[in-house]
């Protein structure tokens, strides 16, 4: 119904412009993702919100046809993501919203009115950048509950990750990559057409083609825009498969295409620096307890919340906050109270630890949104102490976790990209396999 009356708004206006005025050009559709579409002006404005991104950071642009192909494609995939996420009630409120602004703001040292000013000057719509921020923040918790909350490290894993790394010395390394992603379930014949494709991009970066505006113009990774640049970091910070191929690399040289269940790489190591850092290292750690709250297809979001302000109101009164957890979370900690013990830096999302980490000892937060549901959360203590050897083995769960989250979120990604009913309009509809 909303396409034929869009269409027929755009005949009375064609009507009407030949009479009186010179017609005006009709937003097509250039792709349907399920029961929602992708229009040109949609991708038009992400592309040219694209290449000031490139320009500013000294990126070559690629050639527009093939930035449009490529962003459209990045679009489908965010766009059966964000479908996703809302028919499993992944959401961010207008408050968390709000919050995550006010942080930006302040991380450009400037005011919120400031910030909006600048942007504003700069060309960019409030309220499309609004949107743009609450998508992401969507799309952070639906990998956090989906994959990152799921992913299990077990104590045999870290111990052979440490004697792996004692011989990389703690070297930091700068990588960049070219993902060309494959379908869930490729024929020997995509992954002849892929083949192709990647041999192709080897030999133009080999002979000297700028691997940034290679990644920017056929990366299907979502750093694609960055240049396909991964950053500093530690070989055990670097999927497996990547970790493996520069470790024989000299800066500036290119690995062969590489193979995996996601699809077939191209890496290049930029730069290597630094060594080993065995420093005695003090953390903040804080014992805390807390009431969770799930929402469902029965709990909504304002109602858990409500019921959460409700707790927080009768504990404010004087009841007492373990039996409350006890008696209302549905946490695994509620019968001991809500207790999750002593939490180290990284043990919890970020939106809890962002929480956790501003209350005073013994004050009870309003009611936290996270991917898991909305917490009442208290800190009872917080002590400093010397981890250096806890800190070792955090960091290769952490580097562990990581690895396994990037390697599960691309294989989940791809499955809802696979599953998802997608329509490409010319001048897309011939896109590479």
């Amino acid at each position: 119904m909303k396409r034929q009356i869009r269409t027929l708004l755009a005949s009375i206006a064609l009507l009407a412009g030949s009479a009186w005025a010179a017609p005006q050009p009709i937003d097509a559709i250039v792709a349907v993702v399920n029961d929602e579409v992708i229009t040109a002006r949609e991708l038009d404005l992400r592309v040219d919100q694209a290449s000031q991104q490139l320009k500013k950071q000294g990126t070559q642009l690629p050639p527009r046809e093939v930035f449009s192909r490529q962003m459209l494609e990045r679009m489908v995939y965010e766009r059966v993501q964000l479908q996703y996420a809302r028919e499993t009630s992944v959401r961010v409120d207008d408050a968390g919203l709000e919050r995550a602004l006010q942080r930006v703001a302040e991380n450009n040292k400037m005011t919120s009115a400031q910030f909006r000013a600048a942007l504003e000057k700069d060309g960019m719509s409030w309220s499309l950048f609004r949107e743009d921020v609450r998508n992401e923040m969507t799309l952070g918790r639906l990998r956090e509950r989906e994959v990152e909350s799921r992913v299990i490290v077990t104590d045999a894993e870290v111990d052979a990750f440490l004697a792996a790394q004692a011989a990389t010395n703690n070297q930091e390394i700068m990588v960049a990559h070219i993902l060309l992603r494959a379908p869930e379930a490729a024929t020997p014949q995509q992954w002849s057409k892929l083949q192709q494709r990647a041999e192709t991009l080897l030999a133009r970066a080999q002979s000297g083609e700028d691997f940034a505006k290679l990644a920017a113009g056929n990366s299907d990774a979502p750093d694609a825009l960055q240049g396909g640049n991964l950053g500093w970091r530690r070989a055990d910070r670097l999927p497996t498969l990547y970790a493996d191929a520069v470790r024989l690399l000299k800066p500036g040289a290119l690995s062969q295409v590489l193979r995996s269940p996601a699809g077939l790489h191209i890496v290049k190591l930029i730069d290597s620096r630094g060594g080993a850092d065995s420093a005695p290292v003090s953390v903040q750690r804080t014992r805390v307890r807390h009431i969770l709250i799930k929402t469902s297809e029965t709990v909504s979001d304002a109602e858990a919340r409500q019921r959460l302000e409700q707790l927080r109101d009768r504990i404010q009164r004087g009841a007492d906050f373990g039996d409350m957890a006890k008696r209302h979370s549905n946490d695994g900690s509620a019968p001991k109270g809500g207790d999750l013990g002593w939490i180290n830096p990284g043990d919890t999302v970020p939106d809890f630890e962002r929480a956790m980490d501003a209350l005073p000892i013994n004050e009870v937060s309003q009611p936290v949104q996270s991917p898991f549901g909305w917490h009442l959360i208290q800190v009872l203590e917080r002590k400093t102490e010397d981890v250096s050897a806890e800190r070792r083995r955090n960091q290769a769960r952490g580097a562990l976790r990581e690895r396994k989250s990037d390697e599960a979120f691309d294989d989940f990604v791809r499955q809802l990209r696979d599953r998802a009913f997608v329509e490409l309009r010319p001048p897309y509809a011939t896109t590479q396999p």
